[in-house]
């Protein structure tokens, strides 16, 4: 297998190939192909990006139709018809549905993009320039979402140029079980003394992907949202990995029964893995000028060709939805297993997630570390997160076969017990 040009080229900021140190040459649905011909289970997914998986044929042929079609690819935010087309069938397929009236800001290709234009306009809709974050909240690592993001091994990396106007609050269940956090922001927006700066905006993942699982509760977020609406605050929520069915709904604040203002997706909106995202606001709140927020890539007419072809597919009724939600209970109850084999052991693990979002709480990242590198080398690409990467991250494609899944579930409990038993 040769990597020394890879080794010696790629900077130092690499990190999955040292996790998974060998080439890939191809891929379909849940199953990587190195060079050698070894097959992996992939319960990775481009980090939430593949929720449909590798090369989902159907896809793929809507976008071997469009090239061949010699239709437009790069189209700044000049009108086409496959822009059209995917306006279309998300307001059809999605909005509508719900009940949402969103309209659509296309920002540029990546979810960091997304989050940069959504605080930004809350601030432009509010005049107000504070963002509130929580604890362990993840929205990207450009300068003004990394102002709204936790993990400090991102923000050490600005060279000492300190993030700006955002302010941290404690996350659901972050104090632990019996502490309600949002009593203290409702305390500091009540306090005139409490040095909050009142927000524009209110950022919150309903389950924080990178910060270790974390599930906000569902009477936590309506309590939130309340709390937003008492106090002229908008609410944001960041459904960038969570979104796109990764919880068992389109979004994943559906959940809650609640109504952002502003919502921002990436990552699984393309459905093929192309890079797309995109920020939806109540119509009131499009205070841009022309050409206010934009970006050379805000026009990525492949996207929007398999974006619309996968919500056709997968959204139309709610067939995909309750099979992803099945798939949950299977990794929930393996899930748990592994925990309460773990605990038994002398390694006190919990299980946790919302839908196929899901971890296994080892406490600690050496003991996480070692049960994703057995797993590795037993065929399973699986990752970990949260604050010392403690906790072991399933993030498998929602169209992953049964047998598949079934089948990096049985690695994965081996893969622990061989080393740990």
């Amino acid at each position: 297998m040769q990597t020394q040009i890879l080794e010696r080229m790629e900077s130092n900021v690499r990190t999955y190939s040292r996790s998974f140190p060998v080439v890939f040459t191809k891929a379909r649905n849940a199953r990587l192909t190195d060079e050698e011909g070894r097959e992996y289970i992939d319960f990775l997914a481009g980090a939430g990006t593949l929720n449909y998986g590798h090369n989902n044929p159907h896809l793929k042929q809507v976008l071997l139709d469009y090239l061949d079609s010699d239709g437009i690819v790069h189209g700044l935010d000049f009108w086409t018809a496959a822009k059209r087309d995917y306006l279309e069938t998300l307001e059809e397929v999605i909005l509508k549905p719900r009940g949402l009236d969103y309209k659509v800001h296309l920002p540029g290709p990546t979810g960091t993009n997304a989050v940069e234009a959504a605080i930004r306009l809350a601030r432009v809709a509010k005049g107000r320039h504070n963002i509130v974050s929580f604890t362990n909240g993840f929205h990207g690592v450009t300068m003004g979402a990394l102002a709204t993001t936790g993990n400090r091994k991102f923000r050490e990396a600005t060279g000492g140029v300190p993030t700006q106007a955002a302010s941290f609050m404690p996350f659901d269940g972050y104090l632990g079980s019996s502490t309600d956090t949002l009593d203290y922001f409702e305390k500091l927006l009540s306090d005139k003394s409490g040095g909050l700066d009142v927000p524009a905006a209110v950022i919150v993942e309903t389950v924080q992907g990178e910060g270790g699982i974390n599930v906000a509760g569902l009477e936590w977020l309506k309590r939130l949202e309340g709390i937003c609406r008492a106090n002229d605050i908008l609410l944001i929520i960041d459904d960038i990995q969570a979104g796109c069915g990764r919880t068992g709904k389109f979004f994943s604040f559906e959940h809650a029964g609640i109504t952002p203002d502003i919502v921002t997706n990436s990552k699984s909106l393309s459905g093929y893995g192309l890079p797309f995202a995109h920020v939806l606001m109540r119509p009131e709140l499009d205070k841009w000028k022309p050409g206010q927020y934009n970006g050379t890539f805000r026009g990525f007419n492949l996207a929007f060709a398999t974006a619309a072809a996968a919500m056709r597919k997968y959204w139309s009724d709610d067939t995909f939805e309750r099979d992803v939600q099945r798939k949950a209970r299977i990794v929930e109850e393996r899930f748990g297993k592994i925990a309460a084999w773990l605990s038994e052991n002398g390694i006190e693990a919990s299980e946790r997630g919302r839908g196929l979002m899901r971890g296994i709480d080892v406490g600690s990242g050496d003991i996480a570390d070692k049960i994703t590198h057995q797993a590795f080398e037993n065929g399973l690409i699986i990752e970990t997160s949260g604050q010392d990467g403690e906790v072991v991250k399933c993030l498998c494609p929602l169209t992953i076969p049964d047998e598949d899944l079934v089948e990096g579930l049985d690695i994965l409990e081996a893969s622990t017990k061989q080393a740990f038993g």
